[in-house]
């Protein structure tokens, strides 16, 4: 996997939708773990206790997920949720959809019409506000240089797509690159051919961030 999007840290996107005056309200966070996503489904069970159902969805960047009915009837709810979450591209994210009932049942068709529009309406609400963020897989590299060859090095960085995290003066400089993964090869090996075995470099491991 090359990238995903996720919710911006510290954010909440609600979408809501009725159905013969039952309400469902899903509620998507930005979270990393399991843990993270039992917090959220703890905190929204809390903030509406006199619900019929709470209905938890999360998908995490490494492929774990999970979905529960939490009472609905089975996969009426907790799958077509995951499945709005999965449409969207969405990874690292829970998403609680809390229904109050309005006293009519709905029948399994209109439940899973139900709870699918109301995580939609949940996306749309977050990219509309620009909470959405893309991850994309990165490579930071350190190099440590000579002042001289400084200004060069920037070049050839610039030229292969880097992001410069930041750079360090003392006696010699220090620049902190972050590239695409795949992307910071091309960079090396013209490092390499201009510094002549001159270069000292450290390459990272790829992670998932903003680029």
């Amino acid at each position: 996997m090359d990238g995903y999007i996720t919710m911006r840290a510290g954010a909440e996107a609600v979408g809501e939708f009725e159905d013969r005056r039952s309400r469902f309200i899903a509620q998507i966070v930005h979270v990393e773990s399991e843990d993270a996503a039992a917090a959220h489904v703890a905190a929204v069970r809390a903030r509406h206790y006199d619900a019929r159902h709470n209905v938890p969805a999360w998908i995490l960047s490494d492929g774990r997920e999970r979905a529960s009915d939490d009472g609905e009837p089975q996969r009426t709810s907790g799958m077509p949720t995951l499945e709005v979450l999965r449409g969207a591209g969405l990874r690292d994210v829970c998403c609680v959809t809390t229904r109050y009932f309005g006293g009519t049942l709905l029948g399994p068709g209109g439940l899973v019409r139900a709870y699918t529009a109301a995580a939609q309406a949940a996306v749309e609400s977050a990219r509309a506000a620009g909470l959405l963020v893309e991850m994309t897989s990165v490579v930071p590299v350190d190099v440590s240089l000579a002042y001289p060859d400084y200004q060069r090095v920037l070049d050839l960085a610039n030229r292969g797509g880097a992001h410069v995290a930041g750079t360090d003066f003392t006696d010699s400089v220090a620049l902190h690159l972050v590239f695409k993964t795949g992307g910071e090869e091309t960079f090396l090996a013209s490092l390499r051919e201009f510094l002549a075995g001159r270069e000292c470099v450290e390459v990272g491991t790829p992670r998932f961030a903003e680029f």
